[in-house]
């Protein structure tokens, strides 16, 4: 999967990913309206079905809410890619299918707009726009399955329909 990189700051919270007065209504359409309404109103008009967040220290900190990565991949970006993650926006996102990347080279080496594209299985981000390739941590192999399920939900049902 390959799309344009949207770069963000440091200790970008949950609350500067969906305010906290958007979530009357948890269905992801609707909360994908308003991903990053904090940091910029029309960001979302910007993003395309695939496009990558690349974000720096501390992504997803604050609350615990898993509203923040539904409406981020509800919003089309296919992978977040960060110096590092809050460890609770880290796990709710693996929860609801939404691949994401520790790797700091990446990071500095992409400017808004580079088209990125990266490999789940490998951990790999390669910057196409730049000819560069990264190695992230890759997944292991349960967090990875999750993650191609499309989330924890489908991962268990999928689990529970082949146990038998």
């Amino acid at each position: 999967m390959s799309g344009r990189a949207h770069i963000v700051g440091d200790h970008i919270d949950t609350d500067v990913i969906i305010p906290a007065g958007r979530l009357n209504d948890p269905r992801p359409e609707v909360l994908a309206r308003y991903c990053m309404e904090n940091l910029d109103p029309k960001w979302v008009e910007g993003v395309s079905q695939g496009d990558v967040i690349v974000a720096g220290l501390n992504f997803g900190c604050g609350s615990s809410r898993e509203h923040a990565p539904i409406s981020i991949k509800a919003c089309g970006i296919s992978a977040v890619i960060a110096r590092n993650f809050a460890r609770i926006f880290f796990r709710n996102a693996i929860n609801i299918g939404l691949p994401i990347f520790e790797c700091p080279e990446a990071v500095d080496a992409t400017e808004d707009g580079d088209v990125v594209s990266f490999d789940m299985g490998a951990g790999t981000i390669t910057n196409e726009t730049k000819g560069l390739t990264f190695q992230a941590e890759p997944f292991p192999e349960f967090m990875l399955g999750i993650m191609e399920a499309g989330g924890l939900v489908e991962y268990t049902k999928h689990k529970l329909t082949n146990a038998s």
